[in-house]
């Protein structure tokens, strides 16, 4: 079990590697809430998303050995792009399995940061038979995007930081697909702060994590049709523990929900977020009720959004 101690250390190891990313405020959607609502901007971390403070933390905890046989990952994009820039900054090569529909703006990220895209379909049967059978050519080392306690631990340090910013939140709304993000902050947050709320947000599109939460084990996504890209994985074997354990709820928001609130922090806030960012503004607006009054932290995932192919 990930710990605060490591969590800590995490934060330690990657800190002179990544960007300490600001917390920004806006008094229309405090009106409009009827929250004060605290936005940490992870879309203006490196590599464009939180990813890199997980992939960076394991990457710095490969041997030289693990790093001269190769690394691999599978990816939506920005699990794929953050461990590209982590391993080539060692002087190792990365091989990131995407699914065919990614957009292009999130594979022009993972080539930029020096990886190699290896093509599947968008399924997870595709993703996870095409990295197997990677592996058994090349060798290469596997760091999943989340079921792993270095990823998580890392993840942890990004409310770590907003909690040292803003001690006195109420809650904090992360947005969930696979659970690093959303385990690392519990763990993080509710260590640091016992009586804080912690939600997660995910589509109604793929709702895996929420339904899984309700039935008390682990159950497949139905769909995957969500325009949130980051927003597609399977909840995983080390993480859902973690969320069933310590979350306070999962919040499920829709597709019109979640481009409402994308266009409304780009208007707003007058800054790019990608959809599975947009999704934690969501969850607050539909349910009103249940933030109203409080000061509630907004873990903003990632900026890497198609500008060719705006949901607008």
């Amino acid at each position: 079990m990930v710990t605060l101690k490591d969590i800590e250390a995490a934060h330690e190891r990657i800190r002179p590697l990544i960007h300490r990313t600001p917390v920004f405020t806006n008094s229309s959607l405090n009106k409009l809430s009827g929250a004060e609502l605290y936005f940490k901007c992870d879309n203006f971390q490196k590599a464009g998303s939180f990813k890199i403070r997980g992939a960076t933390n394991t990457v710095e905890q490969l041997t030289i050995e693990e790093l001269n046989r190769g690394v691999a990952t599978t990816s939506s994009g920005n699990h794929g792009a953050a461990l590209s820039m982590a391993v080539t900054r060692r002087g190792g090569k990365t091989k990131v399995v995407m699914p065919n529909n990614t957009p292009e703006i999130k594979v022009n990220n993972v080539e930029r940061n020096g990886g190699e895209v290896v093509w599947c379909e968008p399924e997870q049967e595709s993703r996870e038979s095409v990295l197997k059978e990677l592996i058994e050519k090349t060798g290469a080392v596997v760091v999943h995007p989340y079921n792993d306690e270095r990823i998580m631990a890392g993840q942890g340090t990004c409310a770590k930081e907003l909690l040292e910013d803003y001690p006195d939140l109420d809650t904090i709304v992360s947005p969930v697909s696979g659970g690093g993000l959303l385990s690392g902050t519990l763990l993080s947050s509710k260590a640091l702060k016992a009586n804080i709320q912690v939600f997660g947000a995910e589509p109604v599109e793929a709702d895996d994590a929420y339904r899984s939460l309700k039935l008390g084990k682990i159950v497949p996504n139905e769909t995957i049709n969500t325009i949130c890209d980051g927003l597609r994985a399977q909840i995983g074997t080390l993480t859902f523990p973690v969320i069933a354990d310590l979350v306070d709820d999962i919040i499920t928001v829709t597709e019109e929900e979640i481009i409402d609130s994308m266009r409304m922090i780009w208007e707003r806030l007058k800054m790019i977020v990608e959809p599975s960012s947009s999704i934690t503004l969501g969850a607050i607006l539909k349910n009103k009720d249940r933030f109203n009054g409080k000061k509630v932290g907004l873990i903003i995932s990632g900026g890497n959004v198609d500008l060719d192919h705006l949901p607008w």
